[in-house]
């Protein structure tokens, strides 16, 4: 096995002209945790050269700002994000989906910067991004631009990211964008898992409890994860009766594109995928209902 060199820059410019100057050998390093496991069942060789972004102390920052728009580093761990009230009172889909992430060791190291440059189409935390409207922030040798999640994911393992830029934080709409919102996995366990299928919904209800708005999008049955607008357009505008919700887990399944693996079989993820999505939906409007309680 060839020699592995392995930097540790201080700031974002350092580890761009890094990536520069080593491209395209190069390899961002965050948490590790599907490079060890690639890694390991020889999936994958080690990049020649790594950069880890660890010792960038504001990639590991969560914030609220003004706005009341959430900044997540790219650093930020899943753990992080669980444990954090302000995530739990605004974005709570995102803690659903962070909280059930590997194991609590997986949590503790892996990155949101890392799990999106992975792109996996069974990401835990991509529905609720999604449905969120969140965008990402990559800095590169030309400068920093904007990029909706929706374009950053292209396809399995594969993303806009140039190859001499960093992801360096993920901007997430305001909290007050949504009533209630939720994200549901099926798996076989509880622990140590990766989604079957995945749901994520938010919801905006009117003064009369109709919805007025809606997001859903989908994990782990098409290329990337994804939108489900024609199940939207079946919520939007109504009273979320149980036959509603019905109809749009049905309506779910025109936007999946599952394929058959280790996990599941297509045919039993497309037959899944409507009461994923009916649950996921059920939720958020609970919490949607609960929140306008309070308030």
């Amino acid at each position: 096995m060839s020699s592995v060199q392995l930097w540790e820059p201080k700031t974002v410019k350092a580890a761009v002209t890094l990536m520069q100057k080593h491209s395209p050998n190069a390899s961002v390093l965050a948490g590790g945790t599907d490079l060890v496991v690639h890694s390991r069942s020889r999936k994958l060789d080690l990049p020649q050269a790594m950069v880890h972004l660890g010792r960038i102390g504001s990639l590991g920052r969560l914030s609220v700002d003004a706005d009341g728009r959430l900044h997540l580093g790219a650093m930020v761990t899943h753990a992080k994000i669980e444990a954090t009230r302000r995530v739990a009172a605004g974005w709570p889909a995102l803690v659903d989906a962070s909280s059930i992430v590997g194991s609590p060791a997986t949590r503790n190291v892996g990155t949101v910067g890392g799990n999106l440059c992975n792109g996996s189409p069974a990401m835990e935390i991509g529905a609720p991004l999604l449905v969120y409207g969140a965008t990402v922030v990559l800095v590169g040798a030309s400068g920093t631009r904007s990029v909706e999640l929706t374009e950053f994911l292209v396809g399995p393992g594969r993303t806009a990211r140039r190859a001499d830029e960093i992801l360096t934080e993920v901007v997430v709409t305001r909290a007050d964008a949504w009533h209630g919102s939720a994200y549901i996995r099926l798996g076989f366990r509880l622990a140590m898992e990766i989604a079957v299928v995945g749901a994520a919904a938010a919801v905006r209800l009117d003064s009369a409890g109709k919805v007025e708005d809606c997001r859903i999008a989908l994990t782990a049955v098409a290329p990337t994860v994804v939108r489900a607008p024609g199940a939207e357009e079946v919520l939007k505008g109504q009273e979320p009766s149980a036959e509603t919700l019905k109809r749009v887990g049905e309506a779910a399944t025109a936007h999946a594109r599952p394929i058959d693996d280790v996990r599941a079989p297509a045919s039993y993820r497309l037959e899944t995928v409507a009461v994923i999505t009916r649950r996921a939906v059920e939720l958020a409007v609970k919490r949607a209902r609960s929140r306008r309680k309070v308030n």
